[in-house]
């Protein structure tokens, strides 16, 4: 197969990142052009399970949300709880409700709540929508293997399962291919962090018989505190598809024994089909460098971190949709290079920030929680459940309520955001439940439902959006302003007194990402928000409103 010889963007790597960022790009007219080495999805390499609301209103923003949904072999209302127990057919520890945003379906809050849903069928459901979109090209069976900046774009050169080799001139390229990235060596930029000594190994089976002996009910998970074999189990589907995680077990012990690690995490005899193994170690790696002038990384290549929480394949779409929407801004000419160094310093400290928070969810694990009088007698199990449950709930709340890191993450500090100063200013990464949304510059528009089934978010614009009240003194200026520069702005009408209250403002400037670039009642210096919001960074940073 021949491959184009010039493309604006080349993104390396056609994972779930890459695909999103070609999304992305097409999104907003950009053509790009993905090279992947796999011809096909790995559907019995779950990885990846939980879809976070945030990610889930990009698939919203892009027409995908109901067909990922409708994909989905757990539907949202299946179940939104996690189970702490001895075993899968054991003794019920406790439990935690509202995990991962799934109890957030018609909110206020969101506009998509979060969706339980492997890896494979978001990489799938990402494939046909590059496949269906006119400006995205999926080449599947090629592999980068070097890259070569210079002042007017990259060479880049691919390789096919053929060892046939061909060359392509790309204006940028994105690395998204993970932990070997052939883009991120090109940069000259490292990995800096470690490994977790803990090994662990993944089993996908297949036991018939197993969902109707399940005591506890439905669950996203189910925590096995056995100390003979902690670790974690769950469903893949509502038919007879599971997985689990063995905590403590390195590939050769997996391996010889994987059917005995599946029983002791189920605690009975059990008829199962082991369908997939996977042994593997939590990794806590941030690079030192996003990018160079014509390369970028983006999801594993840039960043890994334990699974704890669900947070790293999240991570990265939220890196494919900045830096997507800031290269087809650069691309369109409607805003200057300069634009593109803002993407580190938004992207970075929210990576840095999850992965932090995914080893506190680490620290503690199931084999830290298997006290041996659960599995003893009644009365011992009966004198040992308080005082475990109790540390269950003060050590993991955080990893199943977390909007305050999923939603709450901000770009204050980003070059590109006329910032207020102030409390509501600064960072709020910490996982938790108490995510109070904010308008404040650098954080996402906080949501509303308009009607049934229609989203503020639904009425922004591809590019910029201009919202709240029309006849507010600065509109017209920041219009104009607009209009002078060629960038592309849509005014939304939202006059009002309940939505100034939402917004603390009259007026807010919102990006092609949701998040606030400036708010205020007016301004006199309209073209300065303009021009820093694009990437004019050499402007004077507009303080506040005026």
């Amino acid at each position: 197969m021949k491959l184009p010889a010039v493309t604006p963007v080349l993104v390396a790597g056609g994972g779930p990142v890459g695909l999103a960022t070609a999304i992305e790009l097409a999104h907003h007219g950009v053509p790009s052009v993905v090279i992947e080495r796999r011809d096909e999805v790995s559907w019995l390499r779950p990885r990846a399970k939980t879809t976070s609301a945030r990610s889930m209103e990009h698939f919203r923003r892009w027409g995908l949300a109901d067909t990922l949904r409708n994909r989905a072999p757990l539907p949202v209302a299946w179940s939104d709880e996690a189970v702490f127990c001895t075993t899968l057919l054991g003794r019920e520890i406790t439990r935690f409700d509202r995990c991962f945003g799934l109890d957030l379906a018609g909110s206020d809050l969101v506009a998509e709540c979060g969706q339980q849903v492997a890896q494979p069928v978001v990489e799938q459901v990402l494939r046909e929508a590059v496949a269906a979109a006119p400006a995205a090209e999926l080449f599947t069976g090629f592999e980068v293997t070097a890259v070569r900046e210079s002042t007017d774009g990259v060479w880049v050169d691919i390789v096919d399962h053929d060892g046939c080799e061909q060359r392509v001139q790309a204006g940028y390229v994105v690395g998204c291919e993970g932990a070997r990235s052939v883009v991120r060596d090109a940069m000259s930029a490292r990995y800096e962090g470690s490994d977790n000594s803990r090994q662990n190994f993944n089993v996908v089976f297949r036991a018939p018989d197993l969902a109707a002996r399940v005591p506890h009910g439905p669950a996203v998970h189910y925590w096995v505190l056995n100390p003979e074999q902690p670790g974690l189990v769950g469903r893949l589907d509502l038919s007879d598809t599971w997985w689990c995680i063995a905590q403590g077990v390195d590939a050769a012990a997996g391996e010889a024994h994987a059917e005995l690690l599946v029983r002791n995490l189920v605690g009975a005899e059990v008829a199962l089909d082991v369908l997939a193994t996977d042994a593997w170690r939590a990794r806590m790696l941030l690079v030192d460098r996003y990018a160079s002038h014509r390369m970028f990384l983006a999801g594993d290549a840039a960043h890994q971190n334990p699974p704890w929480g669900g947070h790293g394949f999240n991570t990265g779409i939220g890196d494919a949709v900045n830096i997507g929407w800031k290269l087809a801004a650069v691309i369109n000419n409607w805003a200057p290079p300069s634009l593109l160094d803002s993407y580190e310093p938004e992207r970075r400290p929210v990576a840095a920030r999850t992965i932090e928070e995914a080893v506190r969810n680490m620290s503690t694990l199931a084999p830290e929680l298997a006290d041996p009088r659960l599995t003893g007698t009644a009365t011992e199990f009966a004198e040992a459940r308080p005082g475990v449950a109790a540390a269950i709930h003060a050590s993991k709340d955080s990893e199943f309520h977390s909007l305050t890191l999923t939603l709450g993450y901000d770009y204050g500090d980003s070059p590109i955001v006329a910032g207020e100063g102030g409390p509501e200013q600064s960072s709020s990464g910490a996982a938790g439940r108490d995510y109070e949304p904010t308008a404040a510059p650098g954080h996402r528009l906080p949501h509303r439902w308009l009607a049934a089934n229609d989203s503020l978010y639904d009425r922004l614009g591809a590019e910029f959006t201009l919202i709240g009240d029309v006849t507010a003194p600065a509109c017209g200026r920041l219009v104009d302003a607009a209009r002078s520069d060629a960038v592309p702005l849509q005014l939304l009408d939202l006059g009002g007194q309940d939505w100034r209250q939402l917004f603390g403002a009259a007026l807010v400037l919102v990006r092609p990402d949701q998040h606030v670039a400036w708010r205020g009642d007016d301004t006199s210096e309209a073209a300065r928000v303009i021009r820093r919001a694009v990437g004019h960074l050499h402007e004077e940073h507009t303080k506040g409103s005026h």
